[in-house]
């Protein structure tokens, strides 16, 4: 990046963008204003404006390619992490993901996959619900979301997991030839669907 551009606008190469946005317009609002002055300050002021607006789109286009470049970076990053998921290499995972320096939305999704690996549903509901305040509009975060909460509600209401075998054997007053309940199936089958999610969550990217 110039580093003249960035003294044009009195800042540095690490102001924000949103630093950068309102230095801008509070700068050009001044030339704008000093322009109109008669003799050489209005015509400094032009020439200023002209250099000022010249610097913020090269400054702009420079960020954005730069953008571009960490979320490609970022897209292999998160294959790579989901990778090690499908292989079942969580160590190698959560290295990955450490390594990390920006942390979005994928980021929390994929945190929470290798959570609820080890079983630790508290932990991957939190991260859930951080990668759905970054991005509440992803269908994905919002899907695993609501079966995973759907799992611990039916967890805290049993006191334990359900057997996740469509066919058990009858026990209890189920051995007088009374069925399966329906309120059972219905949690079994909520049950398989947060892991049916998890485990191909990788894959439906």
């Amino acid at each position: 990046m110039s580093k003249e551009n960035y003294d044009i606008l009195g800042l540095d190469e690490n102001a924000t963008d949103e630093e950068i946005d309102r230095r801008y317009e509070e700068l050009k609002k001044k030339y704008n204003e000093e322009k109109w002055q008669d003799g050489e300050a209005g015509n400094a002021a032009a020439r200023m404006l002209t250099r000022l607006e010249a610097a913020y789109e090269e400054i702009k286009d420079e960020r954005r390619e730069a953008h571009k470049e960490e979320d490609k970076a970022s897209s292999n990053g998160f294959e790579e992490v989901a990778s090690a998921i499908r292989s079942g290499d969580l160590v190698r995972a959560q290295q990955l993901l450490d390594a990390f320096n920006e942390r979005n939305a994928e980021w929390h999704y994929l945190q929470s996959v290798v959570f609820y690996k080890k079983n630790w549903m508290n932990e991957s509901k939190k991260q859930l619900e951080i990668a759905l305040q970054m991005d509440g509009e992803n269908e994905k975060y919002r899907t695993a979301y609501e079966k995973l909460k759907a799992r611990a509600e039916y967890k805290n209401e049993t006191g334990g997991a359900p057997n996740t075998n469509p066919n058990p054997a009858p026990q209890g007053n189920e051995m007088g030839g009374g069925n399966w309940c329906s309120t059972c199936a219905t949690m079994c089958y909520t049950y398989m669907c947060v892991n049916c999610l998890f485990n191909m969550c990788c894959n439906c990217r």
